[in-house]
C-alpha cells in the first residue's frame, strides 16, 4: 500500500483567529515601514528613526536604508518585529450590493428602463491634473482588459479632464442634464482630494432643487471606504476599480430592475 498521502486527504485549513505579520517565518511578527522625518542625514537622524520605530511597536528594529532628500529631510526604511496582533473576526469589510452585468446586460438593462441614453460627466476637481483614473473609466481604452463608459452604446459620456473648478463642473452637469456626476482624486496632500469633494457636493446641493441632484460618484486610492455619507457623496470607488463595476452600479442606482409581485427584483 501507497504510503503517500494526496491533497485531499489532508484537512482542511481554517482562518487562524488571531494572526501576526509574516517575515522570515511564519508568525515572526517581523513588518517594514517606511517614513521621512525633518532632519538632515546622520547618526542622530537614524536614532530617531529607531525611537520613532519602537513607539510604534517595533522592538527590536532595524533601520535597513536611509536617504537624504535635500539638506533637511532623511527618508528611512526600518525593518524589525512587531508586537501588535490582529484579529481577523473584527475586520469589518463593504461588501458590493449589486451584481455586476456585462456591457450587454447594462446597454439592454439602460435602453428598457431609462428608454434614452444615460448621461455621465466625469472630472479631475480643483488643481488635480492626474486623469489617469477617470480616463481609465470613462475612456474607450478603459482599464484592466475592460473597455471604458465611452464604450457603452447607451451611455453618453462627457470627459472634462483635469484641474476642473467645481463652478464649472456643476454648470456643465446641468447644461448637459447629467444624471452621474463622477470625480477623480488622486492628489491628496493635505487631504486635498477631502476638501474637492466636499466642496462639490455642497455645490451641487446649492445649485440643484432638493431631489433633483445627479449621482454623485467620487473615485480614488486615498478614500476611506464607508465615507459616503461624511463626504455627501452617493458611492466612493477605490484602487483597482474597473468600468464595469462603475457601470453596473449605475444601472443599480438610476435603472434598478423593477420589483416583482413577491417582492424581489427582477432579474
Amino acid at each position: 500500500m501507497s504510503n503517500r498521502t494526496h491533497l485531499t486527504d489532508s484537512p482542511r485549513k481554517l482562518t487562524p483567529k488571531i494572526v501576526r505579520p509574516y517575515g522570515d517565518t511564519t508568525g515572526d511578527g517581523m513588518i517594514q515601514v517606511s517614513f521621512t522625518l525633518p532632519l538632515p542625514h546622520d547618526k542622530r537622524a537614524e536614532g530617531a528613526a529607531l525611537q520613532l520605530a519602537k513607539k510604534m511597536g517595533m522592538d527590536p528594529a532595524l533601520v535597513v536604508h536611509a536617504k537624504a532628500i535635500g539638506p533637511d529631510f532623511t527618508f528611512f526604511v526600518v525593518y524589525g518585529s512587531s508586537n501588535h496582533l490582529v484579529d481577523p473576526s473584527q475586520v469589518r469589510v463593504v461588501e458590493r450590493e449589486y451584481p455586476l452585468l456585462t456591457a450587454y446586460e447594462v446597454n439592454q438593462a439602460i435602453r428598457q428602463r431609462l428608454r434614452r441614453k444615460l448621461v455621465v460627466v466625469g472630472a479631475c476637481i480643483g488643481t488635480d491634473a492626474h486623469t489617469v483614473g477617470i480616463d481609465a473609466i470613462l475612456n474607450i481604452k478603459g482599464f484592466a482588459g475592460e473597455k471604458g463608459l465611452e464604450c457603452y452604446s447607451e451611455l453618453r459620456v462627457v470627459n472634462l479632464g483635469a484641474q476642473v473648478m467645481v463652478p464649472e463642473l456643476v454648470a456643465r452637469a446641468r447644461e448637459e442634464h447629467a444624471d452621474a456626476v463622477l470625480v477623480s482624486q488622486v492628489v491628496t496632500q493635505k487631504d486635498a482630494h477631502i476638501h474637492n469633494t466636499t466642496q462639490m457636493t455642497a455645490a451641487f446641493r446649492e445649485a440643484y432643487p432638493a431631489g433633483t441632484v445627479p449621482l454623485l460618484v467620487a473615485g480614488g486610492p486615498r478614500f476611506e471606504d464607508g465615507s459616503e455619507g461624511r463626504l455627501g457623496v452617493d458611492r466612493i470607488f477605490g484602487r483597482g476599480t474597473t468600468p464595469g463595476e462603475v457601470a453596473s452600479y449605475l444601472v443599480h442606482a438610476l435603472a434598478p430592475a423593477p420589483a416583482t409581485p413577491s417582492g424581489r427584483k427582477a432579474s
